[in-house]
């Protein structure tokens, strides 16, 4: 079995900053690619951001990008998530995912964190 942990969650003022972590344990596991998604209080999950292992592409959704940056190491399944200039419409938890295949913003992943609160104060 594959396990993700995420890490680095917390409460900051709107404008700051926090990176989250998340590192995979477990069996051997080859990720096609990793991502973060989010649930909001009486919302639906939804897609951050991901990576693709493969040429190192990455995708951001249009609410984040410009002030979310996902970065990670292939050969350690390990995915970190740099946000800056947080909202107060970031507040969510915060999931890790990784997956062997299949686009990269579907929720449809493979394997799940069990996710970091993040909240934003204004």
């Amino acid at each position: 079995q594959v396990q993700l942990v995420e890490s680095g969650g917390g409460l900051v003022q709107a404008g700051g900053s926090l990176r989250l972590s998340c590192a995979a344990s477990g069996r051997t596991f080859r990720s096609y690619a990793m991502g973060w998604f989010r649930q909001a209080p009486g919302k639906e999950r939804e897609f951050v951001t991901a990576i693709n292992w493969s040429g190192g592409s990455t995708y951001y959704a249009d609410s984040v990008k410009g002030r979310f940056t996902i970065s990670g190491v292939n050969a350690k399944n390990t995915v970190y998530l740099q946000m800056n200039s947080l909202k107060p419409q970031d507040t969510a938890v915060y999931y890790c995912a990784a997956r062997s295949r299949g686009p990269v913003i579907r929720s449809d992943y493979d394997y799940w964190g069990q996710g970091t609160q993040v909240t934003v104060s204004s």
